[in-house]
């Protein structure tokens, strides 16, 4: 009797499960799929520790993420402790732990999930599938890949609502055997499928040829949601991401910073803002805050101690600050001239005009005025040009600017 409620319970939840897939790919909108706290934690220099992690979960569900690489449990101790934090805290996002196509991987991520509820679990299994992956890595035939896909996954099955599988260099698997892993996979119980291009290899065109190739040839495809993971080789991860979102896929993986192996991955606040400015091409909504990516960013980067470079888009330095005299004068009048969207719908504290040789008598107006210093034009034009006058890399702060104006030029 109580097997039998059991088998009922468990046929409710799948068909629960089958319709949250159905309406996620009805509704159109792109799921955004976090993994710093794996695959970028696993770039050399970026290791966090457990509560570190936990922070950055913390801040990735305010900002509106659908699920969370939370980690590779059976890699080390370290990501079975965060794992078993986070599940304590983080409530909204689904958290989903790494395996290889191994039984013991599943079994550890069963224990270091445990503490969350079925439907906000599930494990994301690789196995590599390209023809160097089964002769050098794995030494099997195809026909024992599809049998090692097929087994784990009907083993994860038993302990997970919520299943991934990607095969590993997908981008380079055989066209015919790519598709031939994906039915395999959907048959033996995964709920979602992961298109990775493991070694960033491809073009935005090649991209979206892979998602069509997916979507003519893996007839069981509707039953299931269709992921792709970018890495940034070739500097090509946010536009294949983007080219595989306008060809339909349903959740994009990436990394805050865009950090991870070699390269690095796409970057989340990259392609949410993409996805964002250029809404009117792509016709996708989804969820993510945009006004917390700046403070997410700024987060990641203080605790992976990976800095960001200063001309990175949305989370740079520079990203809001200008010299030039020219784009001073235009975004005084009219943020929009030299703007592709504001400091504050990313969260960042707003334009900042640096003074230097390249700045006009506008932005040296606006600076002094702020402070509550209104000159004559002369002494405007003065000011201007000492601070044309001054040593490369000297800083003119509001302290020196208004030593400039006082007459104070030592």
């Amino acid at each position: 009797m109580s097997q039998s409620l059991n088998q009922i319970r468990s046929r409710v939840r799948n068909r629960i499960r089958d319709a949250v897939i159905r309406r996620h790919k009805r509704s159109g909108y792109v799921l955004f799929s976090d993994t710093t706290l794996r695959d970028g934690e696993q770039m050399p220099g970026a290791t966090l520790e457990p509560d570190e992690k936990v922070r950055i979960a913390l801040a990735l569900e305010e900002a509106g993420v659908h699920s969370l690489d939370a980690g590779f449990p059976a890699s080390s101790q370290a990501d079975v402790v965060a794992i078993q934090k986070m599940t304590q805290v983080v409530k909204r996002p689904v958290l989903t732990a790494l395996c290889r196509t191994v039984r013991a991987d599943v079994d550890a991520a069963e224990f270091a999930l445990a503490g969350n509820p079925v439907h906000k679990k599930g494990v994301s299994l690789f196995c590599g599938t390209s023809p160097l992956h089964r002769q050098h890595k794995l030494q099997k035939s195809r026909s024992e890949v599809l049998r090692i896909i097929t087994d784990s996954i009907s083993y994860a099955a038993e302990k997970f609502k919520i299943i991934a599988f990607s095969p590993e260099d997908a981008s380079r698997t055989e066209p015919d055997f790519l598709c031939e892993c994906y039915r395999h996979a959907i048959d033996a119980g995964a709920t979602a499928i992961g298109f990775p291009d493991t070694v960033g290899v491809l073009t935005p065109e090649k991209s979206a040829d892979a998602i069509r190739l997916i979507q003519d040839n893996v007839p069981n495809l509707e039953s299931v949601l269709l992921a792709v993971h970018f890495h940034n080789d070739l500097g090509l991860a946010v536009a294949n991401t983007l080219a595989a979102v306008a060809a339909g896929a349903n959740v994009v993986q990436c990394t805050v910073n865009g950090i991870g192996e070699r390269a690095g991955n796409a970057s989340l606040e990259e392609v949410a803002m993409a996805l964002h400015v250029n809404r009117d091409q792509y016709g996708r909504r989804f969820r993510v805050d945009l006004s917390r990516l700046f403070p997410l960013c700024r987060l990641v980067e203080d605790l992976t101690g990976v800095s960001l470079p200063r001309m990175k888009p949305v989370g740079g330095e520079n990203i809001f600050a200008t010299e030039a005299g020219i784009h001073q004068d235009g975004l005084i009048k009219n943020r929009d001239t030299y703007l592709p969207f504001y400091p504050e719908t990313v969260g960042a504290d707003g334009l900042q005009f640096v003074l230097g040789r390249h700045s006009g008598r506008r932005a040296v107006a606006h600076r002094l005025q702020a402070l509550g210093h209104v000159c004559s034009e002369a002494e405007l034009d003065a000011v201007v040009g000492l601070i044309k006058q001054q040593p490369k890399g000297v800083v003119i702060d509001d302290d020196r600017l208004l030593q400039l104006i006082a007459g104070d030029h030592a």
